[in-house]
């Protein structure tokens, strides 16, 4: 009886012991996988980390953005060149009345030189199309139809030129093709005007900086891009109810106006 005894108290201590060790090998496992498991994360994030840097590197590299800090994102127009122009009268009527003032100010938001010197430029090409025109309607000699025609070029090609230098430093959806940027300011250059505009102002372009949308700030009703910032920023019409009187306050039946709100006989502490 007594071995019987002892053999199951040997067989019980090596059952513990098994199940000791056993328990120990699982800690050690755990213990191992977290290790892993925290291991495998810090590698995932110091790739992430070094792929950020190397695409932020070739941003740079490549130029993107600009001075307004477009980096990868790709932005677009706002609005249709042609069936758009009209979204703001106050900019359509300053590109068809006086668009060298309106080319002037499109330039110094987007920090493209001074508003007088780009509006000078413009309306310099404006009087000689005007008099090469007269001169050829008097004279009837070709050379001032072609020196009309000349002027006409180059203030497409220099607004042209301008216009593909905001494409490409708020990287603005559009062809790479210089040429169409020319064209349009060739064809229809009051509504290319106004589309820049609108661009330009709707997202709050100060300086050559594009603070987008959210930053937009309306003073007044002729406030700059303010048509587009109250259909994106609407106003909730939720009726605001009045807060009722607190405990301390007085009642409004039967209490003399000039009546404390407080008791003055506050009981002693």
């Amino acid at each position: 009886m007594a071995a019987a005894a002892r053999e199951e108290e040997e067989a019980s201590t090596a059952a513990r012991s098994r199940q000791e060790s056993e328990g120990e090998e699982e800690e050690v496992m755990a213990v191992l996988d977290f290790d892993m498991l925290c291991a495998s994360v810090a590698l995932a994030a110091e790739r992430r980390k070094d792929s950020a840097a190397a695409a932020a590197a070739t941003v740079e590299a490549d130029g993107g953005g600009g001075g307004g800090g477009g980096g990868g994102v790709q932005r677009m127009w706002e609005g249709d060149v042609v069936l758009d122009c009209l979204e703001d009268r106050r900019i359509a009527l300053e590109a068809a009345c006086c668009p060298c003032y309106r080319f002037g100010k499109n330039m110094r938001r987007a920090n493209l030189g001074s508003c007088f010197l780009q509006a000078m430029v413009y309306l310099i090409s404006l009087v000689a199309i005007l008099v090469s025109l007269i001169a050829f309607s008097v004279t009837r000699h070709n050379i001032y139809l072609y020196m009309g025609l000349s002027s006409v070029l180059l203030i497409a090609i220099y607004t042209g030129y301008f216009r593909r230098r905001i494409r490409k430093q708020f990287n603005i959806r559009g062809t790479d093709s210089s040429l169409d940027d020319c064209v349009l300011h060739l064809i229809c250059p009051c509504c290319t005007l106004c589309q820049e505009a609108r661009t330009l102002e709707i997202n709050n372009v100060q300086c050559g900086v594009w603070h987008g949308r959210g930053d937009t700030i309306c003073l007044g009703s002729n406030g700059e891009g303010n048509k587009a910032f109250a259909a994106l920023h609407k106003s909730s019409f939720v009726p605001i109810k009045s807060p009722e009187l607190c405990g301390m306050d007085r009642t409004s039946n039967g209490a003399n106006e000039h009546e404390p709100l407080v008791p003055s006989d506050l009981p002693e502490q």
